[in-house]
């Protein structure tokens, strides 16, 4: 059975639990790595200046990422993921992954928001949403 290696074990932790057992459901159908978990609030400001006062492209809309830690719960809300291989060209190997994590999350009862799909309509990208790594608790 396909389990986590040490990058995404790493970055699971501090992850809400409700959202680590989704995860576990779902690379057992799909094979992909978490290339983020927790933020700290200095790394979500060096990410928000990233594209602003800093050179690169923009990353994140916010300073108050579901990333950072929940003062109410103690963890963090939001992963993301990234398929195998990675191609970060290749829509469908995202909407693939989103696939099994979504249908993980339900079956475990687990409400997700995708960052493809902001309004969980079942559209991807319908309004220009472009963060198809992005899993988050849904508030």
């Amino acid at each position: 059975m396909p389990t986590f290696g040490a990058r995404s074990e790493q970055n699971l932790k501090g992850v809400h639990p409700d959202l680590i057992r989704v995860l576990r459901r779902a690379i057992t159908k799909f094979d992909f790595t978490v290339i983020c978990g927790v933020r700290t609030d200095a790394e979500q400001r060096a990410l928000y200046a990233q594209g602003r006062t800093k050179p690169g492209p923009k990353v994140t809309w916010t300073l108050n990422s579901r990333h950072k830690i929940n003062a109410r719960t103690g963890f963090g809300h939001a992963v993301d993921c990234v398929p195998h291989p990675l191609d970060w060209n290749d829509s469908k190997a995202f909407d693939a992954l989103a696939k099994a994590i979504l249908t993980a999350a339900h079956d475990e009862g687990v409400k997700l928001t995708w960052g493809a799909d902001w309004d969980r309509d079942g559209k991807p990208r319908e309004r220009g949403e472009t963060d198809s790594p992005h899993f988050e608790l849904a508030p």
